[in-house]
């Protein structure tokens, strides 16, 4: 029962998320780009949706960069020992040119 009430919110949390983006969307393309451009028109809501699935698309997503590579990365920076990890900082700053 409480996978079902979790899941529940979790579907109802996305669609308040998706809600609100595309209102923030919607928005912020009606208070911007009218007076920047002379020949854009203010958008409805499914136009809003629209252009954040285009940059979902274009732009590759919401969730900020990394996801779960990053963390399988950090878990082995974690099982390195202290000379491994400064082997690895020494490659990094010669390939970096630091």
């Amino acid at each position: 029962m409480k996978f079902r009430i979790r899941c529940v919110g979790k579907v109802l949390l996305v669609l308040v998320g998706i809600g609100v983006l595309g209102w923030a969307v919607m928005t912020l393309w009606n208070w911007v780009m009218p007076a920047l451009f002379v020949g854009a028109r203010a958008i409805d809501f499914a136009h809003a949706l629209g252009l954040l699935v285009l940059s979902r698309i274009l732009f590759g997503g919401f969730r900020g960069h990394g996801g779960w590579r990053a963390r399988r990365h950090w878990r082995k920076w974690e099982a390195m020992t202290p000379e491994e990890r400064e082997r690895f900082q020494a490659a990094w700053r010669t390939r970096s040119g630091e």
